[in-house]
């Protein structure tokens, strides 16, 4: 632990942001993060509580009290060797991650939690900057050969194990960049996609080799699902050519909303809007580009995804924003004694929400209204909990005005026709169905076919994906090797 009476003398503090009017006129990063001597602090606040549930809380099972009180003592470089053994990509999950953890920790049963977040992202900015992250190639090669199809955080993590323990690791992404939807869904707000380059570049030195622009399969030409792919290998290439074969593309398959005046022009899933923006950040060129400018717009989803596009339409100069969520207004604090350590329901303000938006809560649409082809506005009712149901309350309908619509209510499961090349069955969402059990965990009904990540488990955080490519590289090396020396 770090100091003993610690978390009684020192406060949390929180990470800050650069001013909103500053921030809205570009597309970096904002967050300031902790200098060393808040880290420090920070890492002084940790208890010494017997049972850390953080460890427990964290989906990668980071081991928190030991990269605190590393920090708290000033040994930076034995704190990242404690991140990296269980996390491939801190400066991801220091970043997007909303920080179980800290949900889970002891101190914050009846008082603020330890900024666990914010000391990993410290210790892994540092890491880059001292030099300390480098590339760690295998000693020995076993000849064996992995595809990988998906390059988001499920596959580079899988790629990064198997790579690291001799294996040849090929990764197909069907868009033209590395990264899923680190790369083209997460705004470059939040999280700058240097960041993946140079873990790229880091896994090119260590072995793996990447294949982007490459799907798998005949893609469904009606999909709104982003796709900029110019090759197609197929799923009976890859058993060939490969001794195992690892799935873990995203859910991508947006929930749609079918009421009345869907069809009008001005209409779109979250995830037509948020790529295309990612990919002008990249320096590439659109014809058509999806924007808000001078537009007002109606978000409809209260989550992280609609939150991402508030802070883009911010940036796009929109008129207005307003963010409608179906469920009721959540309270400002939970109830601790009844939530913890487990993830509370709470009203979470984001950093986009900060910079102007309206939000509604317990509101559904019944029907979109529209002016020569194109959507003019929306009509809602307010709804209630009644026997477990939300039902509407009795009253008129309201109508608000939209030029443009984007639906960011979730995702529903992975697209189809991936899974059905590889003739995998599905679970009754739709999803790879795989277990995950320590013994031939995240193996499909096809032999040497693996599925990990959103493509298994659905729509879910970055951290689970992590974990997941963890433990499926396990399994994989397993599988080719008859044992695994990879951690679990």
């Amino acid at each position: 632990m770090g100091k003993i009476t610690g978390f009684m003398e020192f406060e949390r503090v929180e990470e800050g942001y650069k001013p909103v009017a500053e921030r809205l006129k570009h597309y970096k990063e904002f967050v300031i993060g902790l200098d060393e001597g808040q880290a420090k602090q920070q890492g002084a606040r940790c208890m010494d509580c017997g049972t850390p549930f953080c460890n427990s809380g964290c989906p990668v099972n980071n081991i928190i009290p030991d990269f605190n009180d590393l920090v708290f003592k000033g040994d930076w470089q034995n704190a990242i060797e404690v991140l990296h053994s269980t996390n491939n990509f801190p400066e991801f999950t220091g970043r997007i991650c909303p920080a179980p953890c800290e949900a889970a920790c002891t101190l914050n049963v009846n008082d603020d939690a330890v900024g666990i977040k914010s000391i990993e992202h410290a210790i892994i900015d540092r890491a880059w900057a001292e030099g300390w992250v480098t590339p760690r190639p295998a000693k020995h090669k076993t000849g064996k050969k992995v595809a990988i199809v998906g390059a988001g955080p499920a596959g580079l993590a899988a790629a990064q194990q198997l790579a690291r323990v001799g294996h040849d690791v090929t990764v197909f992404e069907k868009n033209d960049r590395v990264g899923g939807l680190l790369r083209y869904g997460i705004p470059d707000f939040k999280m700058e996609k240097s960041h993946i380059d140079r873990r790229v570049e880091q896994m090119k030195a260590e072995g793996v080799v990447f294949r982007s622009g490459v799907v798998v399969g005949e893609w469904p030409k009606d999909s709104k699902v982003t796709n900029w792919a110019k090759e197609t290998v197929s799923a009976e290439q890859l058993k060939k050519e490969f001794d195992a074969v690892l799935l873990t593309g995203g859910s991508e398959q947006s929930r749609d909303l079918p009421v009345p005046g869907r069809d009008l022009e001005g209409i779109h899933f979250a995830m037509e809007f948020l790529p295309q923006q990612n990919k002008v950040n990249a320096g590439d060129k659109l014809a058509n580009q999806l924007r808000a400018d001078g537009k007002k717009v109606i978000v409809i989803g209260g989550g992280d995804t609609g939150s991402d596009c508030v802070g883009t339409s911010h940036r796009h100069g929109a008129l207005s924003v307003t963010q409608f969520e179906v469920m009721p207004e959540p309270p400002v604090e939970e109830n601790r004694p009844l939530t913890w350590p487990y993830w509370p329901m709470k009203l979470r303000t984001s950093s986009s929400h900060d910079e102007g938006c309206v939000r509604e809560f317990a509101i559904s649409t019944k029907e979109f209204i529209g002016e020569k082809g194109k959507v003019k506005g929306l009509k809602t009712v307010h709804v209630e909990f009644k026997d477990g149901k939300l039902e509407d309350v009795p009253g008129p309908e309201k109508t608000s005005e939209a030029d443009l619509v984007l639906l960011a209510m979730g995702f529903v499961n992975p697209v189809a026709t991936v899974l059905d090349a590889f003739g995998i069955e599905k679970d009754a969402r739709g999803n790879a169905k795989a277990s995950t059990e320590f013994t031939g965990g995240y193996a499909t009904n096809v032999p040497k076919v693996f599925a990990a990540g959103d493509v298994r488990r659905g729509q879910s955080l970055v951290v689970w994906a992590i974990r997941e490519g963890r433990q499926a590289a396990r399994s994989v090396d397993e599988f080719l090797m008859g044992f695994s020396d990879l951690p679990r």
